[in-house]
């Protein structure tokens, strides 16, 4: 038995969701370790030394903002007003060299289409870098403008629950019937926050650091059967 279906097991079947809510780094798209790489190395250049693990711990699944936040209060840095726009233009160019899709992410695109399970993307990222990595990835027309929500879009980005009841709302869906994909502990805090049902894609995160998730899976085919019920 996989990890997946011994929690749906031990929890019991969920109902299918009436929306499926994708975070897009490192759930869609496999970009986690090179943006992490790049924030490490612009932030060891500013004076606080970050390996790709420790940006990996500390800021996966915030905003741009939430890094500027915690380096001012652990470290007193005030970095650069070009700060993003450095990080972005190194990041965006590691994307264009190197950047793909969630090994088995198509195929649980394909099952939610095929069950007529509507989703769409709320990230972090703003809404170029989602728009680039889902392009690059072959991913965008999966999802219409419409379905596609950014931190630029709330005051308060993950693990504030903003994002998520904003998607939600703008996709015509109550929370306590959506289903949130995420990777990253902000995320499964938003998404608990704002009343959803969370499932934590761990391939890449410690499962004790996604522990508050409904459930847990290290593959997109458990994912796939944690939404729909199969398997």
């Amino acid at each position: 038995m996989s990890q997946a279906e011994g929690q749906a097991a031990s929890r019991g079947a969920s109902p299918r969701p009436g929306l499926v809510v994708f975070d897009n780094d490192g759930v869609l798209v496999d970009s986690e370790r090179l943006a992490n790489a790049v924030l490490g190395e612009l932030l060891t250049g500013y004076g606080v030394p970050t390996s790709t693990e420790d940006a990996i711990r500390d800021y996966m699944g915030g905003s741009m903002k939430r890094v500027r936040d915690l380096n001012r209060e652990r470290h007193g840095l005030e970095l650069p007003a070009d700060f993003e726009d450095e990080y972005h233009e190194r990041v965006f160019a590691a994307f264009r060299a190197e950047l793909t899709a969630v090994d088995g992410v198509a195929g649980l695109l394909d099952a939610l289409t095929a069950a007529g399970v509507p989703f769409c993307v709320a990230s972090s990222g703003t809404h170029e870098r989602i728009r680039l990595t889902l392009g690059k990835t072959g991913l965008l027309d999966r999802f219409p403008d419409a379905a596609i929500f950014s931190s630029q879009d709330v005051a308060h980005g993950k693990p504030a629950p903003d994002l998520f009841l904003l998607a939600a709302a703008k996709m015509g869906a109550a929370p306590k019937d959506c289903a949130v994909v995420e990777d990253s502990p902000l995320g499964v805090a938003a998404a608990r926050a704002a009343g959803m049902r969370v499932y934590a894609y761990t391939a890449m995160t410690p499962p004790d650091r996604v522990a508050d998730a409904t459930a847990q899976a290290a593959r997109m085919a458990d994912i796939r059967d944690l939404l729909l019920g199969t398997g």
